[in-house]
């Protein structure tokens, strides 16, 4: 499927059913065709997480990176399969392995995500995904997707 870049908010709202505060993905930037996909979400100090996470040292939490990461996976997903939420159908976390964190990801950071297609087989995808931050890495994992119909 050939798409135009950039892919931005609006667009990403076409490919994912998450919306405010839990779309976690601001731009699209890069994909090659059922194999590869880049973005971006710039980390502002008014994510709503950063109250509570923590009081007098803001850091992103890790289970909202490694969701981010899950969500450029499923942008990846539904423009190989074709398939769309609009369509009834879902991308569901089904996994995550080998996760490692590196750095913190603070408010002012632009969080770069990667996700490459590693296999598909009856609507499970499995992703390697990474995570950075001015080009240094914070997060990496292999993530498990299942495609399924709602």
């Amino acid at each position: 499927m050939s798409i135009e870049l950039p892919l931005d908010h609006e667009a990403i709202k076409e490919l994912l059913p998450h919306r405010y505060p839990f779309l976690l993905v601001d731009r699209i930037t890069e994909y090659e065709a059922g194999t590869f996909l880049k973005g971006y979400k710039n980390v502002s100090g008014n994510e709503e997480f950063f109250n509570g996470h923590f009081p007098g040292k803001a850091i992103m939490p890790g289970v909202l990176i490694t969701e981010a990461l899950a969500q450029v996976s499923a942008v990846l997903g539904f423009l190989t399969s074709g398939n769309r939420p609009q369509d009834g159908y879902l991308y569901l976390f089904a996994g995550i392995d080998n996760v490692r964190f590196k750095r913190q990801v603070v408010p002012g950071d632009q969080l770069v995500l990667e996700s490459k297609l590693i296999s598909e087989r009856r609507g499970i995808y499995k992703f390697e995904t990474k995570a950075t931050v001015d080009g240094k890495v914070c997060c990496s994992a292999e993530i498990l997707c299942a495609e399924r119909k709602a």
